[in-house]
């Protein structure tokens, strides 16, 4: 369980890092990160990561995309997380 538990940590940081940059490039037209990766890191694991680079870097904030996709992720991944550490 440790593991895991570092590992949600992690993709976390690597989700809201990952929207960071990427915003940080769209300001200076510079190469981005395709949008399935920043969703695919969302479903991975990094939805609470993703919904706080989303908030915190006001990006991709208008792609329905990303404004279904990321909370459902989290919903599925909190669902997931209790069902692990509290129900079993």
């Amino acid at each position: 369980m440790e593991i895991l538990i570092i590992y949600i940590l992690l993709i976390n940081l690597i989700a809201f890092a990952m929207y960071g940059r990427d915003k940080r490039k769209a300001k200076k037209d510079a190469w981005r990160t395709p949008e399935h990766r920043l969703m695919m890191v969302a479903w991975l694991g990094g939805a609470l990561g993703a919904l706080l680079g989303m908030r915190c870097f006001r990006h991709k904030t208008q792609h329905w995309r990303f404004r279904i996709g990321v909370p459902l992720a989290l919903i599925v991944w909190t669902a997931l997380l209790v069902y692990l550490f509290i129900i079993k």
